[in-house]
């Protein structure tokens, strides 16, 4: 395992937030060209397509008879339940509120990590990760207000997209020295992408797809950045660092996704949100606060 510099860590946590931050209104946007599930499958199909450009040459690491239930599950709670869940849930809420909903996920990784993968857990660790969530939920009561509709549906879909992912994010944690990164991500998106894509094909019509040339620019980056690179990016942090530190910073990307909405969707900045930013930003200094080791003198 490649530990990365505190530079590298904080260029890939943002380039993480700011694609992962607009990836949310530009999915609501897409899912008007193109219906959800075969939307889901597509765009995770194509990131896992693109990405076999890198892993090819590294055939010798794929490894598929020992590690094929590796690839299978992480595409079952990473892809399938994840951004099926979030795809189909999104059109019941607006953008910003789903994913500030889906963002408890941060919370189950740090207790997910302290019991399955022995990570320290400490009180101000504690404070710092409720603190986030605590933001969160101020941040979704301020776009809630401004939406001025909640669906149980929705809520439960995105509590549902959050436990699917945490679940998935220790999974990958704990199997990160069996199989390599590279061809763990395009295997995942292929085989959940094959799948959603097929489950659409049979539940929904290519026939109301609107191929606009928005449309496919919007697919390609959200293929691209959101999917193939976003994951690289992911599994890389969480590799080089503790996976609850690592999470504490998603806390960031319902802001970002609120942001830009507020700049592009002309929806509302408020209170709300400018409290529940202090609250997140309280969290990500407590769950990365360094402890204080005590030296004794003789």
């Amino acid at each position: 395992m490649q530990t990365l510099s505190k530079r590298q860590t904080v260029l890939l946590i943002t380039f993480l937030v700011l694609v992962w931050g607009i990836n949310w209104p530009l999915s609501k946007y897409a899912l008007h060209y193109m219906p959800p599930i075969l939307f889901s499958g597509v765009r995770t199909l194509l990131g896992g397509v693109l990405l076999l450009a890198a892993a090819v040459p590294r055939y010798r690491q794929l490894q598929i008879r020992q590690t094929w239930p590796i690839y299978l599950l992480s595409a079952v709670v990473n892809v399938v339940l994840y951004y099926g869940l979030q795809t189909i849930g999104i059109q019941y809420l607006p953008a910003g509120l789903f994913s500030a909903i889906v963002f408890l996920q941060p919370v189950l990784v740090g207790l997910f990590s302290w019991l399955w993968l022995g990570e320290l857990m400490n009180g101000l660790k504690v404070i710092g990760l409720v603190l986030g969530f605590a933001g969160v939920g101020v941040i979704s009561s301020g776009a809630s207000g401004a939406s001025g509709h909640i669906s149980a549906a929705g809520i439960l879909l995105a509590l549902g997209s959050a436990l699917s992912w945490a679940l998935g994010t220790i999974y990958v944690k704990k199997s990160s020295g069996r199989v390599d990164n590279i061809w763990l991500v395009t295997m995942q998106l292929i085989i959940g992408g094959v799948f959603m894509t097929g489950l659409g094909s049979v539940t929904e019509s290519w026939l109301d797809v609107v191929w606009s040339g928005r449309f496919i620019l919007s697919l390609l980056f959200i293929s691209i950045f959101v999917i193939a690179l976003g994951w690289l990016v992911f599994y890389k942090l969480m590799d080089s660092g503790e996976a609850s530190k690592v999470a504490s910073f998603t806390f960031l990307i319902p802001l970002v996704a609120i942001l830009i909405g507020t700049m592009f969707l002309h929806e509302p900045f408020t209170y709300s949100l400018l409290a529940g930013l202090v609250l997140v930003l309280g969290s990500i200094y407590l769950v990365n606060r360094p402890r204080r080791v005590s030296v004794v003198h003789s």
